[in-house]
């Protein structure tokens, strides 16, 4: 057995580990509870956390803790000791399946957007048993769902769970029209792919901009960028591939199935991609992955940068979404067939996702809004904040056919000939791939590109998940009550594809007349701000749906409108402040003090010869004076903007004043005082320079 095979999931409670220390009564009800969605039986939880306790402290774990998803963007943990007093006065080690179940963490500093007063401290947590507990280093973690005492959803993962319930129903009530009765279960399966910068930590840690914002907020860019290519897919460097393979074997023994590895676009990017897990779990292992990726990287002397835009001037990064539904006998509804034209079921579910992308783009768009997204999308280098969708030529062909009533002629499936005798010959696949659109068809599932690198996965599945759900149960009201299934069925594909052709796109998204088609013609959304989306949330269609489908409540979707607009403005009005800090301390004494330099040469030079030419010294001084004459005035400008943001009447106000105001001034700012690095000598400048940061790690 080789070495991964034996770490796999070592530090995982899996379905394997279950089998093996449970009694088959108890790991019967368990996996029925896991696969079924039946209700826990309380005298199994309480078998089930004496068979868990046991396991992980014979792997040395002394403490459990809670693992929970709070609406901070990271995830929390208390940590308990398993130790209990015995009447001798030592101790034993005790887990009950009530604690196994309930933890009770203290409310009270997790974002609630006003769901409770602050007073209010008592919040709960509740054992999800769909997703394995782990050890990470001497502590059993339990992820579990985070609500308020009056129930309220204080998390991601409770939406999340309930969006993938609301999507099975309705999936199954669609399947059933199909005659497939054998199905028990539908659910989303995700392989998020993760995007990351390394630089080296004594660099990183001399940027407190980096330190305190996760972002460069001055830097001019270098000779060289990512203009030649050179770095994506390049040959991975030594120091680089020692840290992939240490972050490989954290990440196996934790259950994650981490797969893919690869230098990205930008000099110093990378990324990761795992293989494809149920959406809830996907989603804790993306979370963990983030972290770990962090841990891991400090034992090699580097910083993993997850901020979607920590460099101006190269790509940002990402975290591509690969979304797919399948059934609980192994069947994928996404997977056309040999033959998609006459394969009704996948046309039906593949409109179910135009329709829903179509009518909830603003869902979408939400979902992914972020202050560090904001600086990515639309930049060249990632979708624009406009939504479309990519089919590829078979399936645009397929739905041009059926809403035309015209016969579908197919497309020849070319052999790919490549001119050397010795290298095999393959069938070309039928549609080529679309890197610029925001939501692409793949071959049988669904990328949303979108997503920012920090972001966790669970807002984007949430809305996904919601609005096919919503477009299935429209489709089952009405196919339910036909008098004839198959003209039906007919009839709902067609106008489906004439109601949402608008969503489809397959050029480039990056073009500008795309972007004037989508909105002038089209009538697509462009929230390209999140305070310009963010607000509606609370869109009438949107909360109807959302509240239908028991995805959320009206309470929860106000409190996140107005945790998700508080946090953008808090990430905005931190990076000014520290733009604020570090121009008034370090880049302006630092500007000042290369000028006096040159200054006093050129008097050196002018004592030694009274008609020696100073051009250079002069011009320098000249040009070093006015840019730290604009600098100081758009600092000016920056402590006033900042006055009018906190004078806001209420976040959404924030929101727009930091969008309308604040941000150009940050930009200004930020223009003279990189080009006062391009001028000033370099053992002046205060800290590392993006040449250092994008090519440190050698």
């Amino acid at each position: 057995m080789s070495k991964v095979t034996e770490i796999f999931a070592s530090n995982v409670f899996d379905d394997r580990v279950m089998k093996s220390r449970l009694s088959a009564k108890v790991y019967n009800s368990l996996k029925n509870t896991i696969d079924l969605g039946t209700r826990l039986d309380p005298s199994v939880a309480d078998a089930v956390a004496e068979a868990m306790k046991e396991w992980a402290v014979e792997k040395g774990a002394t403490h459990y803790t809670h693992w929970f998803q709070p609406l901070t963007g990271i995830t929390a943990e208390k940590h308990d000791s398993f130790i209990s007093p015995s009447p001798d006065g030592r101790v034993i080690m005790d887990f009950s399946g009530k604690e196994l179940i309930k933890g009770e963490p203290d409310a009270s500093s997790f974002p609630s957007g006003g769901l409770r007063a602050t007073f209010e401290a008592r919040g709960y947590t509740a054992w999800d048993p769909t997703s394995y507990a782990f050890i990470k280093g001497k502590t059993l973690c339990i992820p579990t769902a985070f609500c308020s005492y009056g129930g309220e959803a204080l998390d991601k993962k409770t939406p999340l769970l309930r969006s993938m319930q609301a999507l099975n129903k309705q999936a199954l009530r669609i399947l059933k029209l199909f005659g497939n009765d054998t199905v028990k279960h539908v659910s989303t399966s995700v392989g998020p792919e993760q995007e990351y910068f390394l630089i080296p930590q004594e660099l990183y840690d001399k940027r407190k901009d980096l330190i305190y914002t996760g972002r460069t907020l001055f830097g001019s860019k270098p000779p060289k960028g990512q203009e030649m290519d050179d770095h994506y897919f390049g040959v991975i460097k030594p120091r680089v591939e020692a840290y992939m393979t240490d972050l490989n074997e954290e990440l196996w023994k934790l259950g994650i199935l981490a797969k893919t590895q690869h230098n990205e676009v930008a000099p110093a990017q990378h990324e990761l991609a795992p293989i494809y897990a149920t959406t809830n779990i996907a989603t804790d292992h993306n979370q963990l992955t983030m972290e770990i990726m962090q841990k891991v990287a400090k034992k090699h002397g580097l910083v993993c940068l997850l901020h979607e835009k920590p460099f101006a001037g190269v790509n940002g990064s990402g975290k591509h979404n690969n979304w797919s539904i399948s059934t609980d006998t192994g069947v994928n509804l996404l997977t056309p067939g040999e033959t998609p034209y006459e394969n009704a079921q996948f046309l039906l579910f593949l409109c179910a996702v135009i329709k829903a992308v179509d009518d909830y783009q603003d869902l979408l768009r939400i979902s992914v809004a972020t202050a560090g997204n904001d600086h990515r999308l639309g930049a060249n280098e990632a979708p624009p904040a406009v939504i479309s969708i990519f089919l590829g030529e078979e399936l645009e062909g397929i739905l041009k056919a059926i809403e035309t009533d015209t016969p579908y002629e197919g497309i020849e499936k070319k052999v790919m000939k490549l001119g050397v005798s010795v290298l095999p010959r393959f069938t070309r696949d039928t549609t080529d791939r679309n890197r610029t659109s925001p939501f692409a068809f793949t071959g049988n599932k669904f990328e949303f590109r979108m997503l920012g690198s920090s972001n966790s996965i669970a807002c984007a599945n949430i809305m996904l998940n919601a609005a096919v759900a919503e477009s299935l149960k429209i489709y089952a009201d009405r196919l339910e009550g036909a008098e004839n299934f198959e003209e039906a069925l007919h009839q709902m594909i067609k106008k489906t594809i004439t109601d949402h052709r608008r969503i489809i796109f397959n050029g480039n998204g990056y073009d500008d007349a795309w972007i004037k088609e989508a909105t002038e013609v089209r009538g697509l959304l462009n929230y390209r701000t999140t305070p310009d989306a963010i607000p509606h949330l609370m869109d009438e269609k949107n909360v109807k749906m959302l509240t239908e489908h028991k995805v959320f409540s009206e309470e929860e979707l106000r409190s996140r409108t107005e945790i998700t607009l508080e946090n953008y403005c808090k990430a905005v009005v931190i990076e000014a402040n520290t733009m604020e800090q570090l121009a008034r301390r370090e880049i302006l004494p630092a500007i000042e003090e290369y000028a006096a330099f040159v200054a006093k040469t050129a008097n050196a030079k002018k004592s030694l010869a009274t008609d020696l030419a100073c051009t250079y010294e002069t011009e320098t001084v000249k040009k070093l004076s006015q840019l730290a004459s604009d600098a100081y005035k758009s600092l000016d400008k920056l402590a006033a903007a900042l006055v009018k943001v906190q004078g806001a009447k209420d976040v959404i106000e924030e929101g727009y004043l930091i969008r309308d105001e604040l941000l150009g001034v940050m930009d200004e700012l930020r223009a003279s005082c990189d080009e006062a690095e391009t001028i000033t000598a370099a053992k002046f400048w205060p800290f590392p320079t993006y040449d250092e940061l994008l090519f440190g790690v050698r």
